[in-house]
């Protein structure tokens, strides 16, 4: 908050992520006018977020005024063949444009969020720069408590960030880390 954001382009992190019965770990952007409008009236996109417990199973997802917390709008994508997540890195990404977002794991595009799937009067607050968090949360309501199979400690490895920006001539480009 407050050294980097951006609207729109792509956002992408290659992450291993911890397993584990109440670890919560995320990569995600909020909007950066959260300290005037507030949570959820600045936006969230939630761009990959497991619950230690669902091996195989990552969740994208977006938040905003009228449709955020458990009425979020999400979808889940399971890796094929069985793998597991913690078993090695992983490409997270979403690319963004004004009225659409698209949500990706290692190159496979799994869900993409437009205007229309907002609620009947909910607002798409997603016109404005974000920025970038990681982190990994212990406990909490949606992966619930750790217990005794739980190791710690946990840790989720980022082997790197990136963020592109469309150029009008040249496609996407690095525009930073």
């Amino acid at each position: 908050q407050e050294l980097f954001s951006q609207a729109y382009g792509r956002f992408e992190a290659r992450i291993r992520i911890p397993s584990g019965r109440g670890l919560w770990p995320a990569f995600w952007l909020l909007g950066d006018n959260i300290k005037s409008v507030g949570w959820p009236s600045c936006g969230e996109i939630d761009i990959m977020e497991n619950i230690g417990k669902e091996l195989s199973t990552v969740h994208g997802t977006i938040h905003g005024p009228g449709y955020s917390a458990a009425k979020g709008i999400s979808s889940a994508y399971v890796i094929p063949d069985g793998q597991r997540f913690a078993d090695d890195f992983h490409v997270f990404a979403v690319e963004w444009e004004p009225k659409a977002i698209r949500f990706y794991v290692d190159g496979d595009l799994y869900a993409t969020r437009t205007p229309e799937d907002l609620p009947t009067g909910a607002q798409w607050v997603y016109e404005h720069p974000f920025f970038i968090l990681l982190n990994l949360a212990v406990g909490g309501n949606w992966p619930g408590p750790p217990d005794a199979t739980t190791s710690f400690p946990a840790s989720m490895l980022v082997d790197y960030v990136r963020v592109y920006q469309r150029s009008n001539t040249q496609g996407a480009s690095n525009s930073g880390r």
